[in-house]
């Protein structure tokens, strides 16, 4: 029988009451020992790449293009950065900022110019991923993930390597040309977010090789399709709804904020499906580095108190007991 893996938010952004049946698997489950939190270190409990590194812009880029091998890439996203009193804060970034062909066909020409001038190529296969492409032995700065400095004060995701001023030089330069760019008043004027700078971030080379601890995938997310696409496990979009998976599979629910939706799509029908042994196990991983296991066997485990939600875990007998 298959095992199915649940990808999720950090439990803090998934506030609410559990569903009684729901209660009762979690107070009988095995909590997962905490471990790493963040994006990177979630994805990589599921994926090892070779040599270790998170080159997500060589990952992407293979899956978007399938031109990666040859060169060095970076992430050269479509940002929105927002001064305030005590400086600037990443607003936006990539698929937050909605952009399309049009917008792409607008600008980009200006930046190519930019970076053209710098000595490099910068082009966006898609409107929310634009890419610089580099000399293979390129060695670049540690450049924060966006979804790290969102809505942070920008100094404190700002490189601190030596060799990072020819890149702030070159942001500064873009952040001119799109400041003034007659687009760029267009879009304030339809009440879209402004495209007022670049966020350079996931450089690296394409890894050697990729492996992956599943058998499949369903996600939306680009990142995680290219780590399955480069594992060659199979993909898939994510569906509407439950459907029990013919293999261990991976389901990307890290978007789905709503609780109540959660539980009715997902987890309920996957607890149903434990227990009719459609599937031998399910796993909830959030991204905060919690998690719970759940088997069959657990429903044994009747002396365990609920759990109260998941916000603020309630938890749970520690004394052994038969699995």
């Amino acid at each position: 029988m298959a095992s199915v893996t649940f990808l999720l938010p950090p439990q803090a952004q998934l506030a609410g009451r559990l569903s009684p049946p729901l209660a009762v698997m979690l107070g009988r489950s095995d909590v997962i020992p905490a471990t790493d939190s963040g994006e990177r270190s979630q994805l990589l409990r599921y994926f090892d790449l070779q040599p270790h590194g998170w080159p997500v812009a060589a990952l992407t880029r293979q899956s978007d293009v399938g031109d990666a091998a040859q060169s060095a890439w970076l992430r050269a996203d479509p940002a929105w950065i927002r001064p305030d009193i005590n400086g600037a804060r990443l607003f936006a970034c990539g698929e937050a900022l909605q952009l399309t062909q049009a917008d792409v066909d607008a600008v980009l020409p200006a930046v190519q110019e930019l970076f053209g001038d710098a000595g490099f190529l910068i082009d966006a296969p898609v409107p929310s991923r634009w890419y610089v492409r580099l000399p293979h032995d390129t060695t670049l700065p540690e450049f924060a993930e966006p979804t790290d400095a969102l809505g942070a004060e920008l100094f404190d995701y700002l490189p601190r390597q030596d060799d990072t001023r020819r890149w702030s030089t070159l942001l500064s330069e873009v952040q001119v040309v799109l400041h003034n760019h007659p687009w760029s008043a267009r879009r304030k004027a339809a009440g879209k977010p402004p495209l007022n700078s670049l966020w350079f971030w996931g450089g690296g080379v394409l890894p050697e090789h990729v492996s992956a601890k599943v058998h499949a995938v369903e996600t939306s997310d680009s990142l995680l399709r290219a780590l399955a696409m480069a594992s060659s496990t199979k993909v898939t979009v994510l569906p509407a709804a439950w459907v029990a998976p013919q293999c261990d599979t991976l389901v990307d629910l890290r978007a789905v904020r709503d609780l109540e939706m959660l539980m009715q799509d997902w987890l309920l029908p996957a607890t149903v499906a434990l227990r009719r042994r459609v599937v031998q196990q399910v796993q909830l991983d959030f991204s905060d580095g919690s998690g719970y296991r759940l088997a069959r066997q657990h429903s044994w485990r009747f002396f365990r108190k609920p759990l109260a939600s998941l916000r603020n875990p309630t938890i749970l007998m520690q004394d052994s007991e038969p699995s």
